[in-house]
C-alpha cells in the first residue's frame, strides 16, 4: 500500500490521527488486523459504474433527490456525520444505543470501536486506490458539508466510501451488542452513510460498496481472537449502562 494511502486512512480514522486532539481523549490503538490479513476491497466489489451507464445515471439521480441546502437539519446532521474525530464520532449512536461511547465511561466500547475503525478504514483502500473516482462536489462544482476535508477528499478516491464503511461496521457491532435495539442502530448506520450523499462527497454505489466493505471486515474480525475477547469485554461494560433517550432524539432525523 502506498504512503498516500495510509496518509488517506489516517485522516479518514480521524480519531487516530489526531488522538482526539482537543477533545481530552486518548490516542486509540492500532487495528486488530495485519494488513495482509484485511479484506481485498478490489476483490469484493466490481468496478464503479462506468459515465453513461444505467448505474451511473442512478448514482447522478440518487445526487440530484438528496440534495440539502446549508441550513436544512439534513444538511446539518450530515456536516456532523462528516466530522470522524473521537469521542464525537461516536456520538452518533447515542441516541440509537441510549448510551454514549466515551473513554471513561466506557472505555472497553471505545477501544472496541477506535480500534476496529482503523481496520475498517484500511480495508477499503486497495480499491480506492485503483479506480481514484471523482467525488461529486467536485464533478458538480459545488460544495460538501465540511469544507475544510475538501481537499483532502479532491486527492481521495470516492469509491468505495469509507465514512459510510465505518458508519455500517459500527452499526453492524453495535447491534450485535444491544438486539434490543438492533433496528434504530441498524437505521443509523444506514443514515450515516447516506449523510455522504447530502454532503455531496460521494455517489449512492460508493454507499453501496462501503458497507459491502465493512460487513466483509467485521466477518474477518469475529475470527481474530483479540477482537472476540474485546467484543465480550464491551457486552459487559455495556450491560452494565443505564440506559437513556436523550432529548431530541426522536427528531434527530427530521
Amino acid at each position: 500500500m502506498q504512503r498516500r494511502s495510509f496518509v488517506a486512512a489516517a485522516l479518514l480514522v480521524a480519531a487516530v490521527a489526531s488522538g482526539g486532539r482537543g477533545q481530552g481523549a486518548p490516542k486509540l490503538p492500532p487495528g486488530y488486523l495485519a494488513r495482509d490479513a484485511l479484506p481485498d476491497s478490489l476483490a469484493l466489489l466490481p468496478p464503479p459504474p462506468p459515465t453513461g451507464s444505467a448505474a451511473f445515471a442512478r448514482d447522478e439521480e440518487v445526487s440530484r433527490q438528496t440534495a440539502r441546502e446549508p441550513g436544512d437539519p439534513r444538511w446539518k446532521l450530515a456536516a456532523s456525520d462528516a466530522d470522524l474525530h473521537f469521542p464525537h464520532a461516536l456520538s452518533a449512536f447515542a441516541c440509537a444505543l441510549g448510551v454514549t461511547p466515551d473513554p471513561q465511561k466506557t472505555p472497553a466500547l471505545y477501544h472496541l470501536l477506535g480500534r476496529m475503525a482503523v481496520d475498517v478504514g484500511l480495508s477499503t483502500y486497495k480499491a480506492k486506490n485503483r479506480y481514484q473516482r471523482m467525488r461529486p462536489f467536485v464533478a458538480h462544482g459545488n460544495t460538501t458539508c465540511l469544507p475544510r476535508d475538501e481537499a483532502m477528499l479532491r486527492k481521495d478516491g470516492s469509491y468505495p466510501s469509507g465514512h459510510s464503511a465505518l458508519g455500517w461496521g459500527w452499526a453492524l457491532v453495535l447491534a450485535e451488542l444491544a438486539p434490543e435495539r438492533a433496528d434504530a442502530i441498524l437505521q443509523r448506520g444506514r443514515d450515516f452513510g447516506e449523510s455522504r450523499l447530502v454532503c455531496n462527497a460521494h455517489w449512492a454505489s460508493d454507499v453501496d460498496a462501503g458497507r459491502l466493505v465493512a460487513a466483509a471486515t467485521v466477518s474477518r474480525l469475529h475470527a481474530d481472537p483479540v477482537f472476540t475477547a474485546d467484543l465480550a469485554a464491551a457486552r459487559q461494560e455495556l450491560g452494565q449502562q443505564p440506559r437513556y433517550a436523550p432529548a431530541g432524539c426522536a427528531n434527530a432525523m427530521d
